[in-house]
């Protein structure tokens, strides 16, 4: 266990941005974590995931710690349900095609999201009709100033759309170390009524699906959507879709009656930000080497050697004319840093 300084980030951002972190350390372990807490007691610190859901715009001024840590294993078991732990550092897309492997049940229609477990929770990842919160039972985590160990409940989380705890009232207090999911082992909830994955799964001769059935249409769909981050940076959807008062929604949809929507209450919509996006003309647009994927308007790209500056000024000018042409205000889903 090695402290680096001065070490690129090249490599651990899915955007592909050049920044420099002060100092850099991988941990591997719970005792790794734990010694470099407590020998850098008064460093700045920035904990380092799998780096697929946040924007580097400068250099990191403090020690950069990145979560290594790896394992899976079966906790309990009966005769319908299994209580799986994965370890921070577990990349998300292998541990899902893991579970389906086991035929374990849950995490299927959230196949190919990039990034690793541990940031899971953060965020409340989801994808085609599931959560993170669906499967989610507790995640353990050390206290940064006195490396303590604590249980968070799915509760204590206080998970919402792309939102938990992690992102407000304990943030920058806790380092996730592991995750514990509850999956089914039979009677499996097959979910294939969101976006395209039955029109996939008619492509391909799918009658009745099963979890590998589903797992490969929501991979087929995001690979023809979302572009792979080795080949082009990005970090997959850059922006939330806007959740608004109905009565909202209905003066948008009265200038523009083509405007889809789902309902997510009696008093709410939710609008696809990337329909909005498309809508204002900024699919495929390129400015220098930051740009909008030409196949999904909610993709934001480096084409090669954009700046962190200049995705997020490309982001701006985006929610600025949503927000001028729909009277809609959309959210940054990437952390900007």
């Amino acid at each position: 266990m090695t402290i680096q300084n001065n070490f690129s980030l090249k490599r651990y951002n899915t955007f592909g941005i050049e920044a420099k972190a002060k100092q850099f350390v991988a941990v591997h372990s719970l005792e790794d974590l734990k010694t470099v807490l407590q020998q850098n007691k008064s460093e700045p610190k920035f904990v380092l995931g799998g780096g697929s859901n946040m924007l580097l715009t400068r250099d990191i001024q403090a020690l950069v710690i990145h979560i290594d840590l790896k394992g899976k294993k079966v906790l309990k078991e009966d005769a319908d349900f299994v209580w799986v732990e994965s370890q921070a550092g577990e990349n998300w897309h292998e541990f899902v095609l893991w579970t389906i492997d086991q035929n374990f049940g849950g995490l299927e229609n959230m196949s190919l999201i990039p990034g690793n477990v541990g940031t899971t929770p953060v965020q409340n990842i989801g994808a085609y009709g599931t959560e993170i919160k669906d499967t989610f039972i507790s995640c353990e985590a050390m206290t940064i100033s006195t490396q303590v160990m604590k249980t968070f409940s799915k509760e204590e989380c206080q998970f919402g759309y792309r939102e938990s705890i992690f992102k407000h009232e304990v943030k920058d207090q806790f380092i996730i170390t592991s995750v514990v999911f509850k999956l089914t082992k039979r009677n499996h909830k097959i979910n294939t009524s969101y976006g395209d994955i039955t029109k996939e799964l008619e492509k391909q001769n799918v009658t009745t699906p099963t979890l590998k059935d589903v797992s490969n249409a929501v991979i087929a769909i995001r690979q023809s959507k979302l572009p792979d981050p080795a080949a082009l940076g990005n970090s997959g959807s850059f922006f939330k879709n806007p959740i608004i008062p109905k009565e909202q929604y209905k003066n948008a949809h009265a200038l523009h009656p083509e405007m889809p929507h789902y309902t997510v209450s009696e008093t709410e919509v939710k609008v696809p930000a990337g329909w909005l996006i498309e809508k204002a003309g900024f699919k495929g647009k390129r400015f220098g080497d930051a740009g909008i994927h030409k196949n999904q308007a909610l993709v934001l790209v480096n084409y090669g050697n954009a700046t962190g500056q200049e995705i997020l000024a490309v982001s701006r000018d985006i929610q600025a004319t949503i927000l001028r042409e729909f009277g809609i205000a959309i959210e940054a889903e990437v952390n900007v840093i």
